[in-house]
């Protein structure tokens, strides 16, 4: 017996009135997760404790059976543990997302944040990006005397972790929620530290704001990546262990270093996939050949993430959100299930959302997502297909995902 799971981040969300009031996953084209619904069990959970951020660190912690509540102490640790970054006592982790401010001549406080993720830039650039500001001798010396370093990745993604710093009553919002605000009221507040933080973001803007980077950006009409944005604090965690909880090895497949992180601590193989990008256009036909494979090798589990109906919604993009749906169906839920239908292989598969991202907000919500859960063994007759509202129907576990985990292990 094989166990998947696949997480299609974001691609929950409510009615949308330009679709005939309907969620994208009614209006998208998805023959194969319908068909495994019409046999299986589909329900509603809710991932994300109240009370905590609604997103994918407090969701994806709970699907894999931790429990938030006790557990979170901020995304960016979770990141950081992803790449081997070692937190010590003392230590506050930050995403440090490259961002996109609006070209204009308002003082900092009154321009608008136009995207999270610098205009999707591409890695090569990102990285260079906050290289040479971290390298700027007026930047350097700014964060030197804030007690922070940078940790650059290949994405809009960076890890800052700064020593000696109290996060204690902080208030640091998550970019992706406040799309298109003006970002005085958005920015660091709430202790001394944030005053440091806003200040530092302030000098990147006026380092990266015409950086030849993103005036070559400009020119190919793409949005620049002229800001860092400072969010998702926390100090180091810890995990409890997949195998001693469920007796069963694995591996998880993903393109963005939360999932790797959460991974990483809690004993689970991470599989990188050339080409896996988070995007729309990230390489699905590897996520299916890398899980077939880890399978194969004996694997009990594989966990698949696809970051692309998140980033679509977050970037206003409904066609994009549907393709990506669409895409998960075809390309990854369809090849998969058919290939260890043909090889004779057993297995239990769960899908779901992690949160919903609205399309009206562009935002996360921490309301119930539906899930489906198939048994290759069985068919329930249940004849209903996957969306939010065939989980309403179905049952609900508002006390969040854990439970899930175990209905996957038939525990």
């Amino acid at each position: 017996m094989k166990y998947i799971l696949i997480i299609g981040d974001g691609m929950a969300d409510n009615p949308v009135p330009t679709l005939d009031n309907k969620t994208p996953l009614q209006h998208a084209a998805i023959p194969v997760m319908d068909g495994l619904a019409a046999k299986g069990e589909v329900g509603n959970v809710v991932n994300c404790p109240a009370g905590l951020p609604a997103g994918s660190d407090t969701a994806i912690l709970s699907i894999f059976g931790a429990d938030p509540n006790v557990c979170y102490t901020g995304r960016s640790p979770l990141e950081a543990a992803a790449t081997g970054i070692q937190l010590q006592p003392g230590d506050i982790s930050y995403r440090c997302n490259m961002v996109t401010y609006e070209d204009s001549d308002l003082p900092f406080e009154e321009k608008r944040i136009l995207s999270h993720s610098g205009g999707s830039i591409e890695g090569n650039q990102s990285i260079q990006l906050i290289t040479d500001l971290f390298r700027d001798p007026a930047f350097q010396q700014a964060a030197q005397q804030a007690g922070m370093v940078v940790h650059p990745a290949a994405s809009f993604r960076h890890i800052a972790v700064q020593s000696g710093a109290s996060i204690t009553g902080i208030s640091l919002l998550p970019p992706h929620d406040h799309l298109g605000e003006v970002i005085g009221p958005l920015l660091p507040s709430g202790n001394d530290n944030a005053q440091v933080l806003k200040s530092l973001m302030k000098l990147a803007h006026q380092v990266l704001d015409h950086h030849p980077i993103n005036e070559q950006r400009r020119a190919e009409g793409k949005r620049p990546a002229n800001g860092v944005w400072f969010w998702a604090e926390g100090s180091a965690v810890a995990l409890e262990s997949f195998w001693e909880k469920y007796h069963k090895t694995g591996t998880v497949i993903s393109a963005v270093p939360l999932c790797f992180g959460i991974a990483r601590l809690s004993g689970l193989d991470i599989r990188e996939v050339p080409g896996a990008t988070g995007e729309l256009d990230t390489n699905y036909e590897g996520k299916v050949a890398a899980a077939l494979e880890e399978l194969r090798s004996g694997k009990d589990f594989v966990a698949v993430h696809v970051e692309a109906p998140d980033e679509c919604t977050h970037n206003g993009d409904l066609p994009g959100k549907l393709q990506a749906i669409e895409w998960l169906d075809s390309r990854v839920v369809g090849p998969l299930t058919q290939a260890l239908a043909e090889e004779g292989t057993d297995y239990r598969l769960l899908i779901l959302s992690d949160h919903k991202t609205l399309t009206a907000t562009r935002g996360h919500d921490a309301d119930p997502v539906p899930y489906l859960l198939y048994d290759s063994r069985k068919d329930t007759g249940l004849g209903l297909p996957y969306c939010e509202e065939s989980g309403q129907k179905g049952p609900a576990y508002p006390a969040g995902a854990p439970v899930l985990m175990k209905k996957l292990f038939a525990l």
